[in-house]
């Protein structure tokens, strides 16, 4: 092999290689699912009560999901990422909380149970299947679930789709750990 075709090899070896390499690099991943909408939050405390709204973003590729909460202007308020075996959450000023459960870690650091590992199913009108629950039917249509203590009503769906539209979570005082009435209103689906 004379040196001008070793030269094209090695050229051409190295073209096919940044091509092969360019194909491989994973580009952007789309969500398997996501939901975005308006919440409200009203916890109860003996006679104290607060109120939170904002907007929120759920985001759930397999068994990994972010859930974002921001304020009306736009502040984000919480970002909770859940993986199998943790969960990360970081408050408004960049405070974050690690730990294994992400329900845990979002009390510790908003001050008020968020039902992250329910939402997910919840918000597709459905109990989470690896727990108990008790589910009410109106037709087939989910009107109310009782799971990890959370009631979760379904009052109103999708006219298109059998998804709901607003749902209403509540859960009652436990411990040191306030009542909560968490109000969702999920935009319509695009498309």
């Amino acid at each position: 092999m004379s040196s001008v075709q070793r030269v094209r090899a090695c050229l051409l070896a190295a073209f096919v290689s940044a091509i092969l390499s360019a194909c491989a690099t994973p580009g952007v991943t789309l969500p398997d699912r996501a939901f975005t909408g308006r919440f409200s939050v009203t916890t109860t405390s003996g006679t104290q009560r607060e109120n939170v709204s904002g907007r929120f973003n759920l985001e759930i590729r397999g068994r990994r999901q972010v859930l974002e909460l921001g304020s009306p202007l736009g502040t984000t308020v919480a970002r909770v990422e859940v993986e199998p075996g943790g969960a990360r959450a970081t408050g408004a000023q960049m405070h974050e909380v690690r730990g294994p459960d992400a329900d845990a870690i979002t009390e510790q650091l908003l001050g008020w149970p968020l039902p992250v590992a329910g939402l997910a199913d919840w918000i597709e009108g459905r109990p989470s299947p690896e727990r108990i629950a008790r589910v009410d039917r109106d037709g087939g249509r989910v009107v109310l679930i009782e799971q990890d203590g959370w009631t979760i009503r379904l009052p109103e769906y999708f006219e298109h789709i059998a998804r709901p539209r607003r749902l209403v979570l509540e859960r009652a005082a436990i411990a040191n750990a306030p009542a909560v009435t968490l109000r969702l209103v999920v935009d319509e689906p695009a498309g």
